[in-house]
């Protein structure tokens, strides 16, 4: 891999391995990282954790990922730390460390793609490779000044890549620019089977705008303009069903049961240390009722039909991405777990529905990147950047 000098602490420290990729391609002359779920051949794969690293071994076996970005030209520059097994949005890992916010230097990265974000937007490689569960990669974005995608669920292959919460996971990347965000979307997405049409139907959820604080809010007034003034002015609507409340909740229970049918069996075998944060909602997480369970899936089902109906085949919302500017990195654990949790009322919209979401660098507040999202029908991601590459573009 190519040498490079870690300044933001943001990559595994392992030793390098050669990892072959063609010469040409579409991605040739870009660097990429890929964050520590995926296995990469001659590499181990942590998880983020030091006793799944431990029994991990050398893989053999490159995730199909991956390997198209090989494929396409791309040299891989190492792998990137993740928050502990995936289970956390705050970038702060109890074992290996924090890495640096290239964006905002004395503020969290985000997580659980906390490594990768870190690589691109201090500028060590072209993009890196993430995963999205509750908004590991959407939360990284906003807060370190990227472009970062969610995926339509089942999009692109998480084969060879460990597990969270399968009907929630899915594999994104960041990059500093649109221009190359489309680069790789064109490897790893190819054309959209249903894509939006040449002009699109706007919208502007109301009740996610009015979770905003003020100060947040006016932050993108001059974003939101912009925006309307590429693709056209937006309706007003709502998509909240029942309330941000229930969302929260039937979210939060899904993935818990998810999580922990994931990683119960190591966590009670061979009690690793885990993290704060990362341990509570482990333990909150055995605990679900099989009635929350159930209810959740109900939700989720109802709650999918409704926003589809919302967007039709050619609706996009304009939304914010995050509540905020990324938490400080002196905040207390108390404090980051708040933000955390006002975070989940905004990103699971797309979590629960499975629908495609990129988030913008298009606004900033007291020195610190924010993320405004476009957010489509299930299968309309690439069209979601040709969009983006018009509002940059306007």
């Amino acid at each position: 891999m190519p040498l490079i000098h870690d300044t933001a602490r943001c990559f595994m420290p392992y030793p390098d391995a050669p990892v072959p990729h063609a010469g040409t391609g579409p991605l040739a002359g870009l660097t990429f990282a890929v964050k520590d779920l995926f296995h990469v051949a001659g590499y181990p794969t942590s998880g983020g954790q030091p006793l799944l690293l431990a029994q991990s071994g050398i893989k053999a076996r490159t995730a199909p990922t991956v390997q198209k970005l090989l494929d396409a030209g791309a040299v891989f520059a190492g792998k990137t730390l993740t928050d502990e097994l995936a289970f956390s949005m705050n970038g702060n890992n109890a074992h290996f460390g924090a890495p640096v916010n290239g964006g905002a230097p004395d503020r969290i990265t985000g997580g659980s793609s906390s490594g990768s974000a870190a690589a691109v937007s201090n500028s060590l490689v072209d993009f890196a490779l993430g995963t999205d569960t509750g908004g590991s990669v959407r939360a990284p974005a906003s807060h370190c000044g990227l472009v970062g995608l969610r995926p339509t669920h089942g999009r692109i292959s998480l084969e060879d890549c460990l597990d969270l919460s399968p009907s929630f996971d899915t594999c994104g990347w960041f990059t500093r620019d649109v221009s190359t965000f489309a680069r790789v979307a064109d490897v790893l997405l190819g054309e959209d089977a249903t894509p939006l049409p040449q002009r699109v139907r706007l919208l502007s959820p109301e009740d996610v705008w009015g979770l905003l604080k003020p100060e947040a809010a006016e932050a993108f007034t001059a974003p939101r303009q912009r925006v309307a003034a590429a693709l056209g002015a937006p309706a007003p609507v709502n998509v909240v069903l029942d309330s941000f409340e229930a969302m929260y909740w039937h979210f939060r229970h899904l993935q818990g049961r998810e999580a922990w049918r994931t990683d119960g069996g190591f966590i009670q075998r061979f009690a690793p240390p885990l993290g704060p944060g990362v341990a509570e909602r482990f333990a909150w997480s055995r605990e679900l009722s099989d009635e929350k369970v159930a209810q959740a899936t109900a939700f989720r089902a109802r709650f999918r039909a409704h926003l589809a109906a919302l967007l039709g085949d050619d609706g996009v919302l304009v939304m914010p991405t995050m509540p905020d500017v990324a938490p400080l990195r002196s905040d207390s654990e108390a404090a980051l777990e708040d933000y955390r949790n006002a975070a989940i009322r905004m990103l699971c919209i797309s979590g629960l529905a499975g629908f495609p979401q990129l988030s913008l660098p298009l606004a900033t507040r007291v020195g610190a990147p924010l993320g405004l999202s476009l957010l489509g029908p299930a299968g309309s991601d690439r069209s979601l950047v040709r969009l983006a590459q018009q509002v940059v573009a306007g």
